[in-house]
């Protein structure tokens, strides 16, 4: 039964690289470094465990439960130390389509506690759009959100 005060949040870019370069970008520690987090700690398999230390203070945690190279990761998401979101309390889907030379991502987070769902969406957009330009090879700069 789904909890009616759940919510998602979903949304598409298109990124200038092939799905196998961004699809390492969610998969290997270094690579989710530079465009998310301080600190990664990813073992892409399912059942493999996920913690993103977000900035030092923000630590999210969860597990891979679907691992499709290069076009489907599912994983499991929330914070350490949250009540109303703890570790392994909303689901991630990223699905890569090849579009030519590029990729369509279709992100969609679910299961987000209503109060979330506008703090969650201003992150992961500020987040995709880095993913955006480190997946190209470039540099997104320093995390400043």
């Amino acid at each position: 039964m789904t909890d009616p005060a759940s919510a998602s949040f979903e949304q598409e870019i298109r990124i200038e690289a092939r799905p196998e370069a961004v699809f390492a970008y969610f998969t290997e520690p270094s690579k989710m470094a530079r465009w998310m987090g301080i600190d990664c700690k990813l073992e892409a398999a399912p059942g493999g465990a996920l913690r993103v230390d977000v900035n030092g203070q923000n630590v999210a945690g969860g597990n891979f439960v679907v691992v499709e190279p290069p076009s489907r990761l599912v994983f499991t998401w929330g914070w350490e130390g949250s009540d109303e979101m703890p570790p392994g309390s909303t689901t991630v889907e990223v699905n890569l389509t090849a579009d030519g030379d590029a990729t369509i991502v279709h992100f969609v987070h679910r299961d987000l506690p209503a109060s979330q769902v506008e703090s969650h969406a201003a992150g992961w957009g500020h987040y995709l759009a880095r993913l955006g330009v480190a997946a190209t090879g470039a540099d997104p700069g320093p995390d400043i959100h």
